[in-house]
């Protein structure tokens, strides 16, 4: 599901260190972190009306990805949302958008790895989109495995929200050459990781499974979900997974900020049974209480 330009986004206004630019002058430097090395933090929000999804959340994930990597100059939760509010309000979003939210280390003084070259402060981004989700989480998506695993702690750590997404990257281009939506990743040992840009549930005799996040980013969507099942009384557990029971799970689920909850439908050319009630359950769980965790700026 390739996403499509938005003429709506022709004219957005960028929030860039410490002021707005129309899309085609916002920029960084040829001597940022993020080009030099990938060297960056990033988060995806979503706007409705009602606010943005468990925004708090989202940036204390940001300013811990920020502390893990030695930043020095980490922006407050305060200054952020400012930046996050005057984006949306020039560009009119309250609804329909998504924001990519990225710190990078900053500029240098000239080019090499060495943070220490990294004299002007770090550098905010806030990039609003008019953007629907991302899947259609009614039809739902095919997903193959694919040959990239996801790090572990060992490699990269996975818990650290970081800019350098080549992992992720190469997993998406083999779905891409397999004419799937997605790329499913398993962990150094072989077990079920996430997909490339999500995370996975899957359902059998009524018990909810996901992956220990090992080798997986503990997405925020995720741990919502966990907690709705907590709190409806769905039994829930965390585990080591392989691809054979996710081939013959009763359902499968993908979460992310992006698609929120999507059906999975197809894993390696193996149907996946998409009208089971406890998948359909929880998707309508989430659906009635995705707004409920909005926070207003």
């Amino acid at each position: 599901m390739l996403q499509k330009r938005n003429p709506k986004n022709d004219d957005i206004h960028v929030f860039v260190k410490d002021k707005l630019y129309h899309r085609n002058e916002a920029k960084v430097s040829v001597f940022d972190s993020s080009v030099q090395g990938g060297d960056a933090v990033w988060e995806g929000l979503r706007v409705y009306p009602e606010g943005i999804v468990c925004l708090d959340k989202h940036l204390t994930r940001l300013q811990e990805s920020a502390k893990t990597v030695a930043f020095t100059d980490i922006p407050s939760k305060a200054e952020i949302k400012k930046a996050i509010k005057m984006t949306l309000d020039a560009n009119g979003m309250t609804d329909e958008t998504h924001i990519r939210l990225t710190l990078t280390r900053g500029e240098k003084i000239t080019s090499g790895m060495d943070p220490r070259l990294n004299q002007d402060g770090s550098c905010l981004i806030v990039l609003a989109e008019w953007k629907p989700l991302v899947y259609d989480n009614t039809s739902g998506i095919k997903v193959i495995s694919t040959s990239q695993r996801r790090n572990s702690p060992q490699f990269l750590d996975s818990k650290i929200h970081h800019n350098n997404l080549l992992n992720n990257i190469i997993a998406k281009i083999q779905a891409n050459v397999a004419g799937k939506d997605a790329g499913l990743m398993l962990d150094d040992r072989g077990f079920v990781a996430e997909l490339n840009g999500s995370n996975l549930f899957m359902i059998k005799d009524e018990v909810v499974y996901t992956p220990y996040a090992h080798a997986c980013l503990p997405g925020i969507t995720r741990a919502t979900v966990i907690e709705l099942c907590q709190k409806n009384n769905i039994e829930i557990k965390e585990a080591d997974l392989t691809l054979s029971q996710l081939y013959n799970a009763d359902g499968v689920f993908a979460t992310g900020t992006m698609g929120e909850l999507t059906p999975v439908v197809e894993i390696d050319g193996r149907d996946i049974n998409i009208n089971d009630q406890v998948t359909e359950k929880i998707l309508q769980l989430f659906k009635n209480s995705v707004r409920t965790l909005c926070e207003k700026l």
